[in-house]
């Protein structure tokens, strides 16, 4: 199921995305980039990423509200962290805010925390399994299972707080019921309805962003709310389930004191793989290891945008609220035993072709990259490294053209090479009139190399009035036939503000030829005129001889032939 909505209008190449995700779980096709919804684990990061806020989280926000509207009993399971990420007085506030909105019911979720921890204490007492690793963190789950299903075997068999509670209550109310999860992870929602082995235990999920929105539409202040108690026992020590050691807290407080794993904590997705990655190799037992994607744990998780408290304050007043001891047995009685609390973890890995060392090579070749040298291994596209990226491009997950420093190469040579193969001049200048860019044809006119040239101001070579104009009302000179009669030649000149750089470009078109072309042109028909009124002259010097026997005039013959004559040197003049 997708739960990270994309809209490619918004997707502008950066790639920021790419670079971000740990695991490589988002492909570039047509310059858009795409979850590859098999291999995301949802730590939700490259929704922080991304510049351009082209990814977001698609909200079951409507499908709640219809829930309520509908009069249908809803109960909502409130994640721990609520308590070191809401603004209340007393935690009660909060409880009575979801109650106006319409809620039959507010539960915690860590009242099912309660009975995930009696069952990792049952595994440590038992001490069959050689390492155990915490399966709350659904982020956690999907990156064993899908990166490294060789340690699907220490995954704790047990199914996340939510998943019990929303079975718990589900019983409770003999199925009568609509459960929904308010938390702060995104990773939940396929937790919830996309997981085939615990689909149909919760039936939306909806994050403390949506619900402080919510709260604003419908002009419900927490801080103006009574305090109620939430439908459940106090779960104690369990609601600390959300930040960094919480887990450990809670499965310390109850534990047999006779097992002997080790006990410890990593949080953050780069821990994570590090941890994961040398487990095998270094041989690592006996540990009871809590694992969690996001640093700081959930009170930091992904759906949240309200940053600006520091999870280790959030973490300091959570501790100091919450009592840190096991609830009593009373309160929480052993669990129906139709309800199954085990969960199976596999190997979800995707089975991708691996390409030949001469498929890499030749894909490194395709954007300039013919030796190590070449393989600047700068990150920019989003791998590490070349080769990884040429693994990517085989695999259809990347394109060639996500190479910044091959795309910028390309760019230069092309740049270079129509500044090279143009015939027309070219010249560019700084603010303080000295040359910045002097191409082939500039430095063939001018008799000298680029090089010389770049230390040089343009005054030293032509009058630069022109550029100066251009520089102090930043209006373009088009069009400009201006002649250098100490070079013997004729341009047409183009002089243009660029603003970026405060600098100011010149292209003449050498007109010279042309000019030649014209002036030759006149010459031949100034020289047909003069042999036009010579014929002219004769003619009337006949027409006289013959009107003069006839008895007409000549005046209308001779303006009829000045006109013609006129008319021919008029358009000659108009072609210079």
């Amino acid at each position: 199921m997708n739960v990270i909505g994309f809209k490619e209008a918004r997707c502008k190449n950066c790639y920021k995305c790419v670079r971000t995700c740990e695991v490589k779980a988002i492909s570039v096709k047509n310059a858009q980039a795409q979850i590859m919804n098999d291999k995301c684990i949802l730590c939700g990061h490259c929704l922080e990423a991304c510049p351009q806020n082209a990814k977001s989280f698609i909200s079951d926000l409507n499908r709640v509200k219809g829930f309520l509207k509908e009069n249908t009993k809803t109960v909502v399971s409130i994640a721990p962290s609520y308590l070191g990420v809401l603004n209340y007085k007393t935690p009660g506030q909060v409880v009575s805010a979801l109650l106006k909105l319409g809620f039959y019911q507010v539960r915690e979720t860590a009242e099912g925390a309660v009975y995930v921890t009696n069952e990792y204490n049952r595994l440590l007492k038992e001490g069959k399994m050689k390492n155990i690793i915490t399966t709350s963190c659904p982020s956690v789950n999907d990156l064993i299972e899908i990166y490294y299903p060789e340690l699907t075997k220490y995954m704790a068999p047990v199914v996340s707080p939510m998943i019990a509670h929303g079975k718990m209550i589900k019983e409770a109310f003999k199925d009568d019921v609509k459960v929904v999860f308010l938390g702060p992870c995104i990773a939940k929602k396929r937790e919830a309805m996309g997981d085939e082995r615990t689909k149909g235990y919760i039936d939306a999920v909806i994050n403390f962003t949506e619900l402080e929105e919510w709260l604003q539409e419908e002009n419900i202040n927490i801080l103006d709310c009574e305090d109620t108690k939430p439908h459940n026992p106090d779960p104690l020590v369990n609601r600390l389930y959300p930040i960094s050691s919480g887990v450990l807290s809670s499965v310390i407080a109850g534990e047999d004191e006779s097992n002997t794993y080790r006990k410890f904590y990593v949080h953050g997705i780069k821990n994570c793989l590090e941890l994961f990655e040398g487990m095998e190799k270094e041989g690592m037992k006996n540990c009871f290891i809590e694992a969690n994607i996001c640093n700081g744990g959930c009170i930091k998780g992904s759906a949240l945008e309200n940053k600006s408290v520091s999870r280790f304050k959030i973490k300091l007043d959570m501790e100091e609220m919450i009592e840190k001891r096991s609830p009593d047995n009373a309160e929480f009685p052993v669990i129906s035993r139709q309800i199954s609390l085990n969960k199976d973890f596999y190997d979800r890995s995707p089975k991708e072709e691996m390409p030949s060392e001469e498929d890499i090579v030749k894909i490194l070749g395709k954007i300039g990259k013919f030796d190590k040298d070449g393989e600047l291994n700068c990150g920019a596209c989003g791998y590490s490294t070349c080769r990884d990226k040429a693994i990517a491009v085989y695999q259809k997950k990347a394109e060639l053209n996500m190479c910044i420093p091959f795309l910028h190469e390309k760019a230069q040579s092309l740049s270079n090479l129509v500044l090279e193969s143009t015939p027309n001049i070219i010249i560019i200048v700084d603010s303080e009139m000295k040359i910045i860019e002097f191409n082939g044809a500039a430095q063939k006119l001018f008799k000298t190399s680029r090089i010389k040239a770049l230390n040089m101001y343009l005054y030293e070579f032509i009058d630069h009035s022109y550029f100066e104009e251009v520089l102090n009302t930043h209006k373009n000179i088009l069009g400009k036939l201006v002649k250098y009669e100490d070079r013997s030649i004729t341009t047409l000149q183009n002089i243009v503000y660029i603003k970026e750089q405060n600098s100011i470009l010149g292209v003449f078109q050498d007109m010279s030829s042309e000019e030649e072309r014209k002036q030759q042109a006149y010459k031949i028909k100034v020289e047909t005129i003069e042999m036009a009124q010579k014929v002219i002259d004769k003619q009337m010097l006949v027409a006289q001889q013959i009107a003069g026997l006839l008895g007409e005039t000549t005046a209308e013959t001779k303006v009829t032939l000045t006109k013609l004559r006129d008319t021919i040197l008029f358009d000659g003049e108009e072609s210079l």
